[in-house]
């Protein structure tokens, strides 16, 4: 009976061999919301895989859908750890779906750019504004304002994500309604651009349309700073970045560890590289504004827009934005799309 047992053992020992040597063992987490082409997440999970061994599978959700899955899946999460916009991760903690976690390099994030007991926390931020193909204007002159964008000559060239689903959408929604004199308790003047700019069918996808910008299919899109930069520094595409005239706004980036997340010392890896030395400039090279401000680099600061028009982009109250989320996002659909 004994040697039976250990002819057993024997035999699992060596199949616990042949599954580690597969990778069917490796270290893995989960993100939702960690897509390739966004943020140049692309470059940031090969790093997490090189530096820590743990496989972080790309995840092209945006932020509402990666809540909504959170949400969906409570009693079970599948989830490690999740990226999200602000308001989204505000709305993530009053739905229990997030873990108080303070990673390495906590100390220095500022107060503000983080839920204090760590239930969510910035790991870096963006300025909205637009991202143009100038080559795809056809020599139509480069849009300046908001009101720019209202005139007939940008038919069919205007792209932004649903504001009702994806946090870069909402966020354009917020900075055209405050540039046209709204406030987060009156969003009239944003619906009633968008409700004006239906009039040049503009393009409204759900996920991240940078390809979409760099083929020309869409002229202007309502995006970030940091994928304007990244097309015409890193893709070499004719692309110029635009702070609207009447202003803007600038919003954290945020990350967190799932509520009961099934692997979470890997989750607690991968938090704690994409706030060390190494994954802050992996982001600051991809032109975002890391949280911690020392890791951006002169050069690249330098291929910014000059601070004389960033002296239009804003903070807003993000807790009173995510409280107003939801209200904007219904009246939209009722009233917009």
């Amino acid at each position: 009976m004994t040697s039976t047992l250990q002819r057993f053992a024997r035999i699992g020992v060596l199949a616990a061999a042949g599954l580690a040597a597969t990778g069917a063992w490796a270290q893995t987490a989960i993100c939702y919301n960690c897509p390739t082409e966004w943020a140049d997440w692309g470059t940031q999970l090969r790093a997490i895989k090189a530096r820590t061994g743990i496989t972080v599978p790309a995840d092209n959700k945006n932020s509402g859908q990666a809540l909504a899955q959170l949400v969906a899946e409570k009693g079970s999460p599948v989830a490690d750890v999740t990226y999200l916009g602000v308001t989204f991760a505000i709305q993530a903690q009053k739905d229990g779906v997030v873990a108080p976690y303070q990673p390495a390099g906590w100390k220095d994030i500022p107060d503000g750019m983080k839920d204090p007991a760590g239930n969510w926390f910035s790991i870096h931020s963006g300025t909205l504004g637009f991202m143009v193909n100038v080559d795809a204007l056809k020599g139509k002159p480069v849009p300046k304002s908001w009101a720019d964008l209202l005139k007939p000559d940008y038919k069919g060239l205007v792209g932004y994500l649903d504001p009702a689903s994806a946090f870069v959408g909402y966020v354009g929604a917020v900075a055209v309604n405050e540039a046209r004199g709204g406030t987060l308790a009156n969003f009239a003047p944003a619906i009633d651009y968008f409700k004006a700019l239906q009039k040049n069918e503009p393009i409204v996808p759900k996920q991240t349309s940078y390809a979409r910008v760099l083929s020309g299919e869409i002229a202007i899109l309502l995006d970030y700073d940091f994928n304007a930069y990244r097309a015409k520094y890193k893709d070499h595409a004719n692309v110029q970045f635009v702070i609207p005239a009447e202003g803007t706004v600038v919003v954290p980036y945020v990350m967190s560890m799932v509520n009961k997340a099934p692997h979470p010392a890997e989750a607690k890896k991968v938090l704690d590289f994409v706030l060390s030395d190494e994954g802050q400039a992996i982001w600051a090279k991809a032109y975002l504004r890391p949280v911690r401000a020392g890791a951006m680099p002169k050069e690249v600061q330098a291929q910014f827009l000059p601070a004389s028009e960033y002296a239009r982009a804003k903070t807003v109250d993000y807790a009173g934005m995510a409280a107003a989320q939801r209200g904007f996002s219904d009246r939209y659909l009722k009233e917009v799309r």
